[in-house]
């Protein structure tokens, strides 16, 4: 904890929390930083992992979360993904919504001590979405269907896909509150090459995971294997996704200014490297305490 970062009352914060999959384990970590060092967030808007983690965290049981995301293995990951074989997507995403249900309880959005939003995109008219009430996890559900990965979820008559595709920082939603501070979480920040592990463990790595889901899609769709491809379906498919998502990022962040602005390297994990929590976690919370000391820095010269 820092001294001159530390609030002497209370600062409220709406709190923006990006997309980028198991990068968004980052998130926890700024959240903790936030409420150990004075500040009360009192609004949340994400996309894809960021309405997880800041759902979640709305509920008041994201130390629960984090306990059980922290003993994540690579094994586990894989057991809580459901293929569905002639689907619109190679997970059906009721697995890890059961489980998490299980673990976190069922909320009501409107019922929540804090106002949050989960932003999520309509499959048909490509509007985006937001989804400020009804079941928490059900909104969830509709904002973590990524294209490919999870099918689109019917919700309130539409079929609704991941919020990043049209949002993924989505400060909007914020733009109303009266807060002290708006904060935002952008998982594709510039990629570093510092390695987070002391320099033992690479920021994105191959691993058996990944090699596993590549066998399967190469399963479903054998007699069109050709070549082995430098880089794999899903590798491709998720470097063009977020290369898309990096785009809109810089367009939406460039007309809608933050307050404190938390950057964490696109690089710093793979899309499913949910294994990686507790040095995901650690980095959140670096991340935030230099923004943080950045901000007050920049006020003091001011």
């Amino acid at each position: 904890m820092l001294p001159h970062v530390r609030t002497e009352r209370a600062k409220t914060v709406s709190l923006v929390l990006g997309s980028g999959g198991a990068r968004g384990l980052a998130h926890i970590g700024v959240i903790r930083w936030l409420t150990e060092n004075g500040y009360q967030i009192a609004s949340i808007s994400g996309a894809s992992i960021g309405a997880l983690v800041g759902g979640i965290y709305a509920t008041d049981k994201l130390d629960l979360y984090a306990h059980w995301v922290t003993a994540l293995e690579r094994k586990h990951v894989l057991r809580l993904l459901d293929p569905t074989i002639s689907g619109p997507g190679l997970f059906k995403g009721e697995r890890i919504i059961s489980v998490l249900r299980e673990l976190i309880g069922d909320y009501v959005i409107e019922e929540l001590p804090i106002a949050f939003t989960a932003v999520a995109t309509d499959l048909v008219s490509r509007e985006e979405v937001w989804l400020r009430e009804g079941k928490l996890f059900d909104a969830i559900r509709a904002s973590i269907a990524t294209p490919l990965v999870f099918t689109p979820f019917k919700h309130g008559g539409r079929r609704l896909l991941d919020g990043a595709l049209v949002n993924p920082v989505p400060i909007s939603p914020t733009l109303g509150d009266a807060t002290d501070l708006t904060v935002v979480v952008d998982l594709s920040g510039p990629a570093q090459t510092a390695h987070l592990h002391h320099g033992k463990r690479r920021l994105v790595e191959d691993n058996g995971y990944r090699a596993k889901i590549a066998k399967f899609i190469d399963g479903l769709q054998p007699a069109r294997r050709a070549k082995e491809p430098r880089h794999g379906l899903l590798d491709v498919a998720f470097l063009s996704i977020e290369a898309m998502q990096d785009t809109i990022s810089q367009l939406r962040l460039a007309g809608n200014s933050a307050d404190v602005m938390i950057d964490i390297p696109r690089n710093a994990c793979g899309f499913f490297e949910f294994w990686r929590a507790e040095e995901l976690i650690a980095l959140g919370r670096e991340r935030a305490e230099k923004a943080f000391v950045k901000q007050v820095e920049r006020a003091t010269r001011s």
